[in-house]
């Protein structure tokens, strides 16, 4: 069994402490994949964009024919009850989740008047300022015509499983993954920014990745404070050639990339900026 952190979840009316069974096998997620999730953090106390990743996971539900049936204020309400339950301060991941229990006619088309619902908050340190390197996926990412890619889908991420498995076999941390054009869209498990010439770029909303919440709070801020940033069509040459390179996601915020395939980069003072002004930000 594997050795999970501290773990509360809110699930049928109660909280369950550990790793509550949900599923059976004739839960239509279990064997047709519909799931959506979204992960938001609690952190030294605050948790930035909370009420964004709860609206985030209500329009994933629908993008995936599920019926959302949780307001934004009662998942609130439920993440600080949840929090309540870890010693003060205590880094956390916290993932509400829907999922469809039957189908319809055939089956594979998933009744929404079946989707469930429960909120899972676990013990998750914040990953480190250090050194991060990336390589380039030969797996491509999906288009819509595809995949629910306007969705926080389960169902989405074996690909990025393959992607990170397939780098870190080549000894990198995490891989820069690719559209259908060959263009770059997003790393395996967070959104990716780039430096040049002082300006900050990444890569343009094509509705092949999910344009994620500290994204667009990583670039607003910058805009705010001066900095010129773009969403662009960009790829692996750009990337290649940048002054600096950064992520950003839930999981670690905004960290720094040190090497790009054999090109090693240094921390910029624009990935310095942007991590500050979001942490000023999520202490505001």
């Amino acid at each position: 069994m594997a050795d999970w952190s501290q773990t509360w979840t809110w699930f049928d009316g109660g909280w369950h402490e550990g790793n509550p069974p949900v599923l059976g096998p004739r839960s239509h997620a279990f064997w047709l994949g519909s799931s959506v999730f979204d992960g938001a953090r609690a952190f030294e106390g605050v948790t930035p964009d909370l009420d964004l990743h709860l609206e985030r996971v209500n329009a994933s539900a629908r993008a995936m024919m599920l019926k959302p049936t949780m307001s934004v204020g009662q998942m609130t309400e439920l993440v600080s009850e949840g929090i309540a339950k870890f010693p003060s301060g205590t880094p956390l991941y916290i993932r509400p989740m829907y999922w469809a229990e039957e189908g319809t006619g055939s089956a594979v088309v998933p009744n929404p008047d079946s989707t469930r619902f429960l909120l899972c908050l676990y013990e998750a340190a914040m990953p480190e300022v250090k050194s991060y390197s990336i390589t380039v996926s030969p797996f491509r990412r999906p288009t819509i015509e595809t995949m629910p890619t306007n969705a926080k889908a389960g169902c989405l991420y074996p690909n990025n499983a393959r992607a990170i498995a397939r780098a870190k076999e080549k000894g990198f941390d995490n891989a820069l993954v690719l559209d259908m054009l060959g263009n770059v869209a997003e790393l395996g498990s967070s959104n990716v920014f780039m430096v040049k010439d002082g300006v900050v770029l990444t890569p343009r909303e094509n509705r092949t990745f999910l344009a994620g919440i500290t994204r667009s709070r990583v670039m607003a801020l910058l805009s705010a404070a001066g900095y010129r940033v773009e969403a662009s069509t960009l790829t692996v040459a750009d990337f290649m050639d940048a002054d600096e390179a950064f992520s950003s996601g839930n999981m670690g915020k905004v960290l720094p990339i040190t090497q790009i395939e054999d090109r090693v980069l240094q921390p910029g003072p624009t990935f310095h900026a942007a991590r500050q002004l979001y942490w000023d930000y999520a202490h505001a």
